[in-house]
């Protein structure tokens, strides 16, 4: 790959699958930041917390889906993602998509983890 993630990963048996909804770069606040990094920073925030709640963390993601909607948006979310995961990297699609629900939005992410 030319970024950091896996082309497979395999889940060992007996562990459960915790799949999260796409977050999207909005604090707690409703504050958005027009930094598609920031944003993507939000993202994982989002999905850390989620993932707290069912005992799991960052390190627990074995899948990944990113949308981000320009390609200049793909290295500053490339950039947050790799500076996240070490290797053994997550499985992972990124994908240049037209838009959100909101048009501040520029970063979606939606993962699945293992625990």
């Amino acid at each position: 790959p030319f970024a950091r993630y896996s082309h497979g990963v395999e889940v060992p048996a007996g562990k459960r699958l915790v799949l999260c909804s796409g977050q999207l770069g909005i604090g707690a606040d409703d504050h958005v930041p027009e930094d598609a990094g920031a944003q993507a920073e939000l993202c994982f925030k989002n999905i850390a917390a989620i993932l707290s709640e069912a005992g799991l963390t960052l390190n627990d993601i074995v899948r990944i889906n990113a949308f981000v909607t320009d390609r200049a948006h793909l290295q500053p979310y490339m950039d947050v993602r790799n500076r996240l995961f070490s290797d053994p990297a997550p499985a992972s699609t990124l994908m240049i998509v037209s838009g959100f629900a909101r048009p501040e939005f520029k970063v979606e992410v939606e993962v699945l983890a293992a625990g």
